[in-house]
């Protein structure tokens, strides 16, 4: 829960570096919470409402989060942008999302492994 909530305090952060556990984490949660709050619209039959004022909310922390990943394996954050291209653009992103971080500091900063 705390990877969760690391990135909410790093509300709309985008320098910086982002782990793998911390972007899996909060992607993990993000979809937890999501079926959650589905079935609880289903269950309010609120026509998803609560879903969509939750996506809204995380929808900052979400991009800030990737930028941060993407600067981890020494990208820029615009890569985030090639997601838009159908299928090819999302396992682009994938591949990009689970591929270690370049080890000891980039242009982007420290290494969040070695970091204190």
């Amino acid at each position: 829960m705390n990877w969760y909530l690391d990135v909410l305090k790093k509300y709309a952060v985008f320098d910086g570096r982002a782990r793998r556990k911390e972007y899996w984490f909060f992607v993990l949660f993000n979809v937890i919470i999501s079926l959650v709050l589905g079935f609880v619209d289903g269950l309010l039959s609120s026509s998803g409402i609560i879903g969509v004022i939750y996506g809204f909310a995380v929808l900052i922390p979400s991009i800030a989060v990737s930028v941060r990943r993407l600067h981890d394996i020494n990208r820029s954050g615009w890569w985030l942008l090639i997601g838009l291209i159908p299928l090819i653009g999302t396992i682009v992103m994938l591949i990009f999302m689970v591929t270690d971080g370049t080890t000891g500091d980039n242009q982007y900063g420290a290494d969040p492994k070695t970091a204190s």
